[in-house]
């Protein structure tokens, strides 16, 4: 949702969300696919991604197969094994949540680490779009996670592997 939000609406580009999740959401394998275009969109749903980002082991496996050979893998290095071949970022997600306080902000980590190593969308827009979701109380902690996500990925070059 953040990045859709930032992609149209800080970004002024076209984007389609589909998400699935299935009964074991919390922690299991959901999805979340996003086409990005600046043009009108034809075709809502993604054929073969151009980047994975991979909080779960599980979610890993299942999608991984539904991604383009060049894909960038960006993962939680201390929850995903990836396989040699992929290009990827391996970022220590709920390790930085949990040092933060609070271990639901892996995934605002991770939008730091995609800002860093895509260039989907700004940084700017990203922290925009999360300026303007997340209720106000929690908004210094999303704020630090995406810092945070966004700092360790930017130390940590692209590898194969």
């Amino acid at each position: 949702y953040l990045l859709g939000k930032a992609l149209t609406l800080y970004e002024e580009m076209e984007a389609v969300m589909t998400q699935s999740y299935g009964p074991e959401a919390r922690g299991g394998a959901s999805s979340a696919n996003i086409v990005v275009a600046d043009r009108p969109i034809d075709y809502p749903f993604v054929q073969k991604a151009d980047v994975l980002v991979a909080l779960s082991q599980e979610a890993y496996s299942k999608y991984r197969d539904q991604t383009t050979p060049e894909a960038i893998v960006i993962h939680d290095a201390g929850l995903v094994a990836i396989e040699p071949v992929d290009t990827s970022i391996g970022i220590p997600a709920t390790r930085i949540a949990e040092e933060l306080g609070r271990r639901i902000v892996a995934n605002v980590v991770m939008l730091g680490a995609f800002a860093a190593h895509t260039e989907i969308t700004s940084k700017e827009a990203l922290i925009q779009s999360v300026q303007s979701t997340v209720k106000e109380k929690t908004l210094p902690m999303n704020l630090e996670a995406f810092e945070a996500g966004y700092a360790f990925a930017s130390e940590t070059e692209q590898k194969n592997g």
